[in-house]
């Protein structure tokens, strides 16, 4: 019985109608990428995502050997390390559509252009010290580009984690991981966790408990309108997908 659980839980969520108080915020996954001219994490897929108004817009930072905080989610560009390298050695690379790789502060330049949040997600990096070194960096440019009340921080790396909630108290950090509980996640100063709906399956008493202790709950990947439905009904605050226009149709819809 116990292993059937969750299953049991995830079931009733899906029979049961989604109110107004199950309202849920829709995040575009590196941007809006699937609209015409766009290309994942690209400044075309941040403009498209604050076009159509979600949410958020998520994006993933390296910081390059020379400490240049890039946008790109691979940790290699065409066989090149990104942090392993200096920017110049990446630099001229380009994304799907056509631009090149952005630099964190070209793509916050650019953010000042649009009204959409920021969901700056920080790579992981090699070292302690290098996470937090990175944590530092890249709370200081959100400041320089008094941005700060619009970013929101993730990231896979505790040390990150911490890191961020130490420099930037005034912003919301959420941990990628799945390994951490809402207590433990409250104890260390995170303001939610952002855990993959599988994760989130296997542990449905986290949604009660993340409530509890006031924590927000934003679930990943999620591509369709069913798992959007699950989610939500089990106590999702954020759903982060890849199909930001749909699922933003699909929230809004009274049959659904």
């Amino acid at each position: 019985m116990k292993n059937r659980l969750p299953l049991i839980i995830a079931a009733l969520a899906l029979s049961l109608p989604l109110t107004a108080q199950d309202r849920v915020e829709i995040i575009a996954h590196r941007g809006y990428w699937q609209s015409r001219g766009a290309a994942q994490n690209s400044i075309a897929a941040l403009e498209h995502a604050g076009r159509i108004r979600v949410y958020g817009s998520e994006f993933d930072v390296h910081l390059t050997a020379d400490d240049v905080p890039v946008v790109y989610h691979d940790n290699e560009i065409e066989g090149v390390d990104i942090q392993k390298s200096s920017y110049a050695a990446i630099k001229d690379f380009t994304l799907a559509n056509g631009e090149k790789i952005p630099t964190a502060r070209e793509y916050l330049e650019a953010a000042k252009r649009t009204d959409v949040r920021l969901i700056f997600e920080l790579k992981p990096h090699a070292t302690p010290e290098r996470n937090r070194e990175a944590a530092r960096i890249s709370v200081e440019l959100v400041k320089e580009k008094k941005l700060m009340h619009r970013t929101e921080f993730i990231t896979f790396n505790a040390d990150a984690g911490k890191e961020l909630i130490r420099l930037a108290p005034e912003a919301d950090v959420y941990y990628l991981n799945g390994d951490l509980s809402p207590r433990e996640l409250k104890a260390q100063g995170f303001a939610g966790l952002d855990y993959r709906y599988d994760t989130m399956r296997k542990n449905p008493a986290w949604f009660r408990e993340a409530k509890a202790l006031g924590l927000g709950i934003n679930v990943w990947t999620v591509n369709d309108t069913t798992l959007i439905r699950e989610m939500t009904g089990l106590g999702a605050d954020f759903i982060t997908t890849d199909i930001p226009h749909d699922a933003l149709i699909f929230v809004s819809s009274p049959n659904r």
